[in-house]
């Protein structure tokens, strides 16, 4: 399957849907209202980003599709004012982590979770889903790693089996992963080569686990992969 002069995965061909260069250039050649989900980890300081990523989105999602994006907590108020304009807002997903989330030194915070901001692009589209979820840390892959249990049940609501998936700031490749673990096609871009041939790696090595091997927003993983 292909999306505008990309490739999407799962697939066989060495890309495996991951290309490397700056998303911002890359998203050009995506046709308008042609993604059903944009689920992506952003540099949490670089704002503008967030801004970018929004209206990027405003193009190229279909009506009802969602925009869900990773922050950093101390970057909240910067960041929804830089979202908001161009799409609307649905709500704020919670990854909990206990007490592993990390420290905000100069608030004197220790973190139990990371937030995601969802947005969709007029009424939101998808099945029903819960506002977050129990996570563990996972830096196999990134050195700013996420956890794919995570993202299994939003990306199963969010996009339909014949939807698209796209990750514009991919890194460690989780997006991709746990797309291919559902059998959603993805789009993903990264912008250093090295990680995006780690990330290909990955995929090519990525298959649905086994059921119950991972806990998935407090559920066994086969009832989110229903």
């Amino acid at each position: 399957m292909s999306i505008g002069p990309y490739q999407l995965g799962p697939n066989n061909t060495a890309e495996n849907g991951i290309y490397t260069g700056d998303a911002r250039d890359l998203a050009r050649a995506i046709p308008d209202e042609s993604v059903d989900l944009i689920f992506t980890d952003p540099v949490y300081q670089n704002i503008d980003d967030y801004r970018w990523l929004t209206e990027m989105g405003a193009r190229v999602l279909v009506d009802g599709g969602s925009c869900i994006a990773q922050i950093g907590p101390e970057y909240m108020p910067e960041v929804l004012a830089a979202m908001t304009p161009a799409l609307d807002w649905v709500w704020e997903l919670m990854e909990w982590y206990g007490s592993g989330a990390g420290k905000i030194w100069y608030k004197r915070i220790f973190l139990a979770h990371k937030p995601w901001l969802w947005f969709s692009k007029g009424p939101r589209a998808g099945k029903w889903v819960r506002t977050g979820g129990q996570s563990v840390r996972d830096k196999n892959h990134h050195r700013w790693g996420d956890s794919a249990g995570f993202m299994l049940p939003y990306i199963r609501a969010l996009c339909p089996q014949d939807g698209v998936t796209l990750d514009p700031f991919t890194g460690g490749g989780t997006v991709p992963a746990a797309c291919k673990m559902l059998n959603r096609c993805y789009l993903a871009f990264e912008i250093e080569p090295d990680t995006a041939d780690d990330a290909r790696q990955r995929i090519r090595e990525t298959q649905p686990p086994l059921p119950l091997e991972i806990p998935t927003q407090g559920k066994p993983l086969n009832e989110c992969l229903r």
